[in-house]
């Protein structure tokens, strides 16, 4: 048992805690913890009955996140290609102690996290852990310190680093891929009109509706398994999907050479959108396998062979009725598969209820304005023109039958109505889908798999204009070459995202989507506790994770951010170009 006792030593009173022990079989005072004079015990005591001061960071994401910037030497990889653009800067420009490498990093973790501009980016980070797991001093990373830092990596260099980051990916990660999906999306910029320094930014037919603005196009091509980007391209927004295709066949080509991926193992999959006799010739001068779609209304004959020469297909879930035949396109042989998707059917047929109404609305307030006898309405042509815009629309515009007539000089009346046979023969032709591939040997039930799984690049754009986590936009930059940066270290911090995703559904079992992995790892937060050290006495700074849920902890153990002593992972190169 302890005691409290006292001894005199040059007249001073000093006090220890002892306990009784027995030392060789004889009892002995044992000096448990030495406490001073009385003096100093009293001041100790009244430091710790002083209040406690508590701030808590959000932690989990940004320590994950770190973890795998170091694994694939993230930082270092950047700057092995950087160099100064301005002439007042060195061969390597550094700015707040930070390389470039280290900004960019910096710059796609704020996307993945809280998407904002690049001086919105510190308010975010000082909620975070970032300092402290960085051991560097943040607060003046604004909006100038991105843009000079940006402006060191050169727009030829990005394809460069990629393909060293997929590199380091497939060494550290092992990661395994057979089909691979393309598609292109745009994003819309509020770059002014007249500014003549960016060619990237064009006005074109933007597929968030916002055609007054000039947009900048994303190509991308992920994995099939984990979502993987293993090719992005910023391009032209004025540029339409087949071009795009054509420009991208010869360097997919090579970034699967520099990845050492076997053609005859890899499937590309796309969409109608990229189909042209000149594409598909550039793909088999690569030597790439395909998956690929046509047009309906484009290949009427084989929309009739199929009716009378479809048999039932086993899919995983479902049966499909299928129309498998070999023919001869754009001068090439190719397997065709022709079937009737119930989704695409359902889908279209809401479609065409919803565009009937909104036409007949309109029609109606047509009708109704030129019905008025007190005003004048112009001529029968521009009325008519007027009535054939409304219903210039894909699967409507056979299924109206109207009239404009003339009841007195300058006055007409509009009748019209839908015609039910020939809506029952819109629908009777509704839900086709037809595949084509250079695949001869697989079954039917592959290449129709293979194409569904288009909808997994789909929910990677879906992912990219989140606006709470790893959204593209916004983005405030006027030059091509800082818009290609700024969407190069959107893709990375999307590839972080993605290997994190893997690694939590692969060591934690997790189930959810993305999204809601950022959300959980945001939750794990890291308390720094204003403590006293139980020898000094001295005031001093403890961190600790706070209480989790269980599935918060499941993670945090799975992906290494809970450890007893709130490991920090050494960056190189983050400070120091290496």
């Amino acid at each position: 048992m302890a005691t409290l006792q006292q001894k005199t030593s040059h007249g001073q009173k000093y006090w220890y805690i002892v306990e009784s022990r027995r030392v060789n079989g004889k009892p002995r005072p044992v000096v448990l913890a030495y406490l001073g004079k009385a003096d100093t015990l009293l001041e100790r005591l009244q430091k710790l009955d002083a209040p406690c001061a508590i701030k808590s960071y959000s932690h989990g994401a940004v320590a994950a996140l770190l973890s795998v910037a170091r694994d694939l030497d993230i930082v270092r990889t950047i700057n092995q290609h950087v160099h100064a653009q301005r002439k007042h800067f060195a061969p390597k420009p550094l700015r707040n102690n930070l390389t470039a490498g280290a900004t960019l990093l910096l710059g796609a973790m704020g996307r993945v996290c809280a998407p904002a501009s690049k001086r919105g980016w510190w308010p975010w980070a000082k909620t975070t852990s970032c300092e402290y797991m960085l051991r560097a001093a943040l607060s003046k990373v604004d909006s100038q310190h991105f843009w000079d830092m940006m402006d060191a990596v050169p727009v030829e260099a990005i394809e460069a680093i990629e393909t060293q980051l997929l590199k380091q990916v497939r060494a550290r990660y092992g990661i395994d891929s057979d089909s691979l999906f393309y598609d292109a999306t745009n994003f819309f910029t509020f770059i002014a009109t007249d500014n003549d320094r960016c060619a990237l930014a064009r006005r074109g037919k933007n597929k968030q509706k916002r055609h007054d603005l000039r947009q900048v196009g994303l190509a991308l091509v992920v994995t099939h398994e984990d979502k993987i980007p293993l090719f992005h391209l910023s391009y032209q927004g004025n540029c339409s999907d087949s071009n795009v295709f054509k420009d991208i066949v010869a360097r997919l080509r090579r970034r699967f050479a520099e990845l050492d991926l076997d053609l005859d193992k890899h499937t590309l999959v796309f969409d109608r959108g990229n189909n042209s006799k000149a594409n598909m010739a550039l793909l088999a001068k690569a030597g790439l396998h395909y998956v690929g779609a046509l047009t309906p209304y484009q290949h009427p004959k084989l929309i009739e062979q199929a009716r009378s020469g479809l048999e039932p297909v086993q899919m995983a879930q479902e049966t499909i009725n299928v129309f498998r035949t070999q023919t001869v396109l754009w001068g090439e042989e190719r397997t065709v598969l022709v079937f009737i998707s119930e989704t695409l059917k359902q889908g279209q047929r809401c479609g065409i209820g919803a565009a009937i109404e909104k036409a007949e609305k309109q029609l109606g307030e047509v009708r109704d304005a030129i019905g008025k006898p007190d005003k004048r309405h112009g001529k029968r042509e521009d009325i008519e023109a007027r009535v054939k815009a409304i219903i210039n629309k894909q699967f409507i515009r056979d299924v109206f039958v109207w009239e404009v007539s003339q009841t007195k000089p300058d006055c007409w009346r509009l009748q019209f109505h839908v015609d039910q046979e020939r809506l029952e023969q819109v629908e009777k032709a509704l839900g086709w889908r037809i595949l084509m591939t250079d695949r001869h040997d697989w079954d039917s039930a592959q290449i129709i798999q293979a194409y569904h799984g288009q909808a997994n690049i789909e929910s990677v754009f879906r992912n990219v204009k989140n606006p709470y986590h790893l959204a593209v936009r916004p983005q405030f930059h006027w030059t091509d070459q800082k818009i290609a940066v700024h969407f190069f270290m959107c893709v990375m911090g999307y590839l972080m995202s993605a290997l994190l995703l893997r690694e939590a559904r692969e060591k934690a079992g997790f189930q959810g989507s993305m999204d809601t992995l950022l959300d959980r790892l945001g939750n794990i937060r890291l308390a720094a506790c204003m403590g006293t050290d139980q020898k000094s006495g001295n005031r001093k700074v403890i961190y600790k994770i706070e209480e989790m849920e269980e599935e918060e902890r499941q993670l945090a153990e799975a992906l290494n951010i809970v450890d007893e002593h709130c490991r920090r992972p050494k960056i190189e190169g983050f400070g120091v170009y290496t």
